[in-house]
């Protein structure tokens, strides 16, 4: 199993004509309002911070350059070439490993576990974008990444995200540039019950340690010139 073409296509779309520059991207915020306050929810529930860290849906690598600050061994994982491409040239010292990666393909997923061993996986906004179809799948594979000593980090968009993001697509003059193009190329925001997040990672094998809210950073303002935030639910995940 793998995911749809249409996904596939519409990631690979978005990242071949996403700009370089550093915040372009809708959900492309500096680490300081992202990763760098997602870490501090996981850090007291690893086991071994020596394990690899996986960042999955790098994207163009901004989180994954963070946490190869702070950990010593990092792969950045996509479903887009194109965005790897972006994350590669972002990165020219190498801090980090960037690796094609199907997680809803049980072959690949298990091929990047038996060469990595178990890992602390991050995730961030993936989840709700895949079909409705994928998700439990997706989940699994989190499961197998992370395996017996691993950590999950799950942040998604929590359900009343949506209202935000069609209040800003609606808006009279249409849609922020920056979330034009994410339309443009249908990747649409998926909906994904709050209470159903927990159940997927349970349905995996994994038990809820941790959870929460909390705003999720965009790169996006406001006519009043604030920052936009999405309301986001996190999950920290593992085999207890």
């Amino acid at each position: 199993m793998s995911v749809t073409r249409r996904y596939r296509d519409a990631w690979e779309g978005f990242w071949s004509e996403a700009p370089e520059e550093p915040g372009a991207v809708f959900w492309d915020a500096e680490p300081a309002l992202t990763a760098g306050r997602h870490l501090p929810l996981l850090e007291p529930h690893l086991t071994d911070p020596g394990l690899v860290m996986i960042d999955l849906g790098c994207g163009n690598g901004t989180q994954t350059r963070f946490l190869a600050d702070r950990f010593p061994r990092v792969v950045g994982a996509d479903l887009s070439a194109a965005a790897l491409e972006h994350a590669r040239r972002a990165d020219p010292a190498g801090q980090a490993t960037y690796r094609l990666l199907d997680v809803v393909d049980t072959t690949e997923v298990r091929t990047l576990h038996a060469e990595l061993g178990d890992a602390n996986v991050y995730v961030r906004g993936v989840l709700h974008q895949a079909e409705p179809g994928d998700r439990q799948t997706m989940a699994d594979g989190l499961a197998t990444l992370a395996g017996e000593r691993g950590r999950v980090l799950l942040v998604e968009p929590s359900e009343a995200a949506k209202g935000v993001l069609m209040g800003l697509a609606g808006g009279p003059a249409g849609p922020p540039p920056k979330l034009a193009p994410v339309l443009k190329h249908g990747i649409a925001p998926g909906e994904v019950a709050d209470e159903a997040l927990p159940g997927y990672l349970r349905a995996a094998g994994l038990d809820v340690l941790a959870s929460g809210t909390l705003p999720l950073a965009t790169t996006e303002y406001g006519p009043d010139g604030t920052r936009i935030e999405l309301p986001s639910t996190w999950i920290v995940a593992g085999r207890s």
